[in-house]
């Protein structure tokens, strides 16, 4: 799996400076993330609300497999709203891109993940009930 490690600089401040090591993490493993914070319409299948922010923070957790000693990134700081207790936006914003990057989240995907579906649902639903063989015969 592919690795990237970021030194971090005094710039976000003080306990935020040191070095950060995020990895690949799996295809499972990203998706149980993603659906975990997504909800879905019971009989059509269009995402009907997804939390984008925790999906990410959760990607970013899961990523990170190296921090500082004193582990200055938490999941409950990268979900905190309050400024005195979350991560600056810049950092979130750099260990986003980062996360993404070696996740390979496209911009599509992103923009997927962070809006209802407004298209109609291209999924036709069957009049059947029961099982299918797949295309593979297995």
């Amino acid at each position: 799996m592919r690795t990237e490690t970021v030194m971090i600089d005094e710039r976000f401040g003080k306990e935020y400076a040191g070095k950060y090591v995020f990895s690949e993490i799996t295809w499972a493993k990203r998706s149980r993330i993603i659906q975990k914070h997504t909800k879905y319409h019971p009989l059509t299948g269009q995402v009907i609300s997804s939390d984008y922010i925790a999906i990410q923070a959760e990607t970013i957790m899961a990523s990170l497999k190296e921090q500082p000693a004193h582990k200055p990134i938490t999941l409950e700081k990268l979900l905190s709203e309050d400024p005195e207790n979350g991560i600056p936006i810049e950092l979130g914003e750099l260990f986003s891109r980062i996360v993404n990057r070696l996740n390979t989240v496209s911009r599509e995907e992103a923009a997927f993940l962070s809006e209802p579906s407004e298209e109609e649902s291209r999924t036709q639903p069957s009049r059947f009930i029961g099982s299918a063989k797949s295309s593979d015969g297995q």
